[in-house]
């Protein structure tokens, strides 16, 4: 295939809410409680290290994190529409990989003071200094197959489109307007401690996602990046960028 193209049609504009009207569909639901999971689970271990946890027990939370995520994804796999769609062409996911890799390598350099907010612990795997290989492959996996899904589900799929229209999935990316763009970037980005990359990485996802009209063209770009991520943080010791 060349690119996925949706049979319906977007709507000319955002449709009022009824004053009985839910804020949030049922799809949007679907794909809003794995992002909410995620989140909750980085909440919990912050509130935990205050208490008095340390790091190192605290390791074993991004399993189930992720384990849970997983299985709200997989719960809601039938309302993800957009993952109906084949996979995209050999140019497509050509594509998807190069930006996949080039958003890794500006991820690692816009590190600057100025690009950061707030400081991040990172995920050190190690147990008296040897590496805990369960702990690498368990967060190699999470970061490359559960989190691009989960995300890009919520980020570009929902949020990106949901702004423009209330019945988002009515809505074709290549029809998201500069409001819904905007606004889903500029949250993606300060949802990390790295803001600069993690802009730059949701204008480059977001623009894969409205050019191919495929959201697995956004996943594979995104699971690249966070896959070859944990490879280089493994490689280099650098445990902040996890």
């Amino acid at each position: 295939m060349t690119e996925h193209n949706d049979s319906r049609t977007a709507p000319t504009a955002a449709p009022a809410l009824s004053v009985d009207a839910p804020l949030f569909s049922r799809a949007a639901w679907a794909r809003i409680l794995p992002f909410g999971a995620y989140i909750f689970f980085i909440i919990l271990g912050d509130m935990l290290e205050r208490t008095g946890m340390s790091r190192a027990d605290l390791r074993w939370l991004y399993p189930v994190q992720i384990g849970v995520v997983a299985l709200l994804l997989a719960w809601s796999w039938r309302r993800y529409h957009e993952l109906r769609a084949p996979l995209p062409s050999p140019l497509q996911l050509l594509v998807s990989v190069a930006v996949g890799v080039l958003v890794l390598v500006l991820w690692i350099k816009l590190d600057a003071s100025w690009m950061t907010v707030g400081a991040s612990p990172g995920y050190d795997p190690r147990t008296n200094g040897e590496l805990d290989w369960l702990l690498v492959a368990i967060r190699i996996a999470g970061a490359a197959l559960v989190v691009p899904v989960m995300e890009e589900l919520f980020w570009r799929s929902f949020v990106m489109r949901w702004v423009d229209a209330a019945d988002f999935e009515a809505l074709e990316p290549a029809r998201v307007g500069i409001k819904g763009f905007l606004v889903s970037v500029v949250l993606f980005g300060f949802e990390h401690n790295l803001w600069l990359a993690g802009i730059v990485a949701g204008v480059a996802y977001s623009l894969l996602y409205m050019r191919h009209r495929n959201l697995w063209s956004a996943v594979i770009a995104h699971a690249v990046t966070n896959g070859l991520l944990g490879a280089w943080v493994v490689a280099t010791g650098s445990w902040a960028f996890w």
